[in-house]
């Protein structure tokens, strides 16, 4: 599950006939999904096309009976606000267990219960400001997918070199096709184009460094700069504020490296479980995820020379090729990751400057929206936030708020 989505391309699989062994725990399109074990209190909403499926031992599915007496959608609001979550909270310390809410004691939390009529408007404003967050995601994934094509075309595939050197048209505009050579040499990295080069990142970057954090940590520190650790570098316009860490302003302030830029490629430098290395990449820009913020000792941020561009980095960086010798250079340590020493001497392939600038006038539109849609996305959710107590709680009437849709749609 991920934010209210249940995520069922990379959920485990189990074949029919061990379905056909399972009695309990199985789901159904509109059920509610709450994590109950381990991780308390994470919901999603199973949608009307959702594909059969079974709940882990970790998960209980909640399902209303009488739609005319429980809205199923306000049910998944409900279960999202800070009143319940103070509910889990409380019953999850009642066993010696790690935290673990048990099905009789879920059956024993409280759902406020208003007219139907107020149910199914809170509902629909709610669920407004949801499908709003959820449609800029599926956007971003467009807008992210549409770059890496034009990525792989030119620099993975070699598209236009190879229509050149196969006499075919590469489709292309004229001005653009001939910056292509028409033949390919060979290389460390197989064949590449003509007049190509591979480089190591030491020779294509200006700045590579990592930040630093106060003697003690920043885990009581409730406001100040952002610090961005390992775990919040996940993907391009991707951000879980709820992990969120602070460093104040004097020690930002004092900061001789570490301090991010607008447009800065992050890299996750190490961590994860012992003899196992899986690398991230993610770019900060255009005031996302925060306008202002700085990395701790366990990201690298990185400043490609202008020649290559920072948008080329980025997607170099995340290409398979890349994450797989990042991949073999971190794994077989006791803490797995790259050292600077390995980082620099990662392998990139450059193309010539003129390519390069092409490559990153064609993408910035894309990569502009989906930052801007990122941060819409974070007002957004931070609307529903202060709506949704008000809402459940009958502070604000579902009626008087309604006037709120038109700024969503």
């Amino acid at each position: 599950m991920d934010s209210g989505r249940v995520l069922f391309d990379s959920a485990a699989k189990i074949n029919e006939r061990a379905r056909q062994r399972i009695t309990k725990g199985v789901g159904a399109p509109g059920d509610i999904l709450l994590s109950h074990k381990g991780t308390v209190g994470k919901v999603a909403l199973a949608p009307d096309a959702a594909p059969p499926f079974v709940c882990s031992p970790q998960t209980t599915f909640w399902r209303t009976r009488d739609q005319n007496r429980l809205d199923r959608k306000y049910l998944y609001a409900f279960l999202r606000s800070p009143g319940f979550r103070a509910q889990l909270a409380t019953r999850a310390g009642e066993t010696d267990m790690a935290p673990y809410v048990s099905l009789t004691s879920q059956r024993g939390l409280s759902v406020v219960l208003p007219p139907i009529e107020e149910q199914r408007a809170i509902a629909h404003i709610l669920g407004t400001l949801d499908d709003k967050i959820d449609l800029n995601r599926r956007m971003n994934e467009t807008l992210e997918a549409i770059a890496r094509a034009l990525f792989k075309s030119w620099f993975v595939d070699f598209d236009p070199v190879r229509a050149k050197a196969e006499g075919r048209d590469p489709g292309l505009p004229k001005h653009l096709a001939d910056l292509f050579p028409d033949r390919f040499e060979d290389s460390e990295l197989g064949e590449i184009p003509a007049g190509w080069d591979v480089q190591t990142l030491d020779q294509v970057v200006t700045e590579i460094e990592t930040g630093g954090r106060p003697k003690g940590g920043v885990s009581e520190i409730r406001d100040g700069v952002p610090s961005i650790g390992a775990e919040s570098i996940v993907g391009l316009g991707q951000f879980d504020y709820a992990k969120t860490k602070y460093v104040p302003p004097e020690y930002f302030n004092a900061m001789r490296r570490g301090r991010v830029r607008n447009r800065d490629v992050l890299l996750y430098k190490d961590g994860g479980r012992p003899g196992e290395f899986e690398p991230h990449v993610t770019m900060f820009g255009d005031g996302f995820p925060f306008s202002t913020c700085a990395i701790n000792e366990h990201v690298y941020r990185l400043r490609a020379n202008p020649e290559f561009g920072q948008l080329l980095l980025f997607f170099w960086l995340s290409s398979e090729l890349a994450m797989e010798e990042m991949r073999v250079n971190g794994t077989g340590v006791a803490i797995p990751g790259l050292n600077s020493t390995q980082a620099r001497s990662l392998t990139v392939l450059v193309p010539p400057p003129s390519i390069a600038k092409e490559f990153d006038e064609a993408v910035d539109p894309a990569v502009r929206r989906l930052l801007a849609a990122s941060s819409e996305s974070r007002s957004l959710g931070a609307l529903l936030g202060a709506l949704l107590p008000r809402l459940v709680s009958g502070e604000l009437s579902a009626v008087s708020a309604d006037h709120l849709e038109g700024r969503v749609t």
